[in-house]
């Protein structure tokens, strides 16, 4: 998953999980926003929730993070997204 990883921030607070999978997946999939194939959306849950999203290719993962904006529009509302590289943490096992 090295480099194919992007963690978003700025999530819609009110909408349940699955449903901003789902938002998310439709969003990143467009080659307007970068986007392109999804191999997994994780969406954790928190006070401050934020989404995995793992595509298929790197090079769609650097087009991601390489985009102006990324807004997400749901039901007439605009949240803007905060699209950061995501370094797994290693744990002591694979050390």
């Amino acid at each position: 998953m090295a480099g194919r990883t992007v963690r978003v921030a700025g999530l819609p607070p009110d909408l349940p999980p699955d449903r901003v999978a789902d938002k998310l997946t439709i969003h990143f999939l467009r080659s307007r926003n970068g986007g392109g194939e999804i191999a997994d959306v994780q969406v954790l849950p928190g006070p401050r929730a934020c989404a995995l999203i793992t595509f298929e290719a790197p090079e769609v993962a650097r087009r991601v993070l390489r985009a102006r904006s990324h807004v997400l529009s749901v039901g007439g509302s605009r949240y803007p997204l905060e699209v950061t590289a995501h370094e797994a943490e290693l744990s002591p096992d694979e050390v």
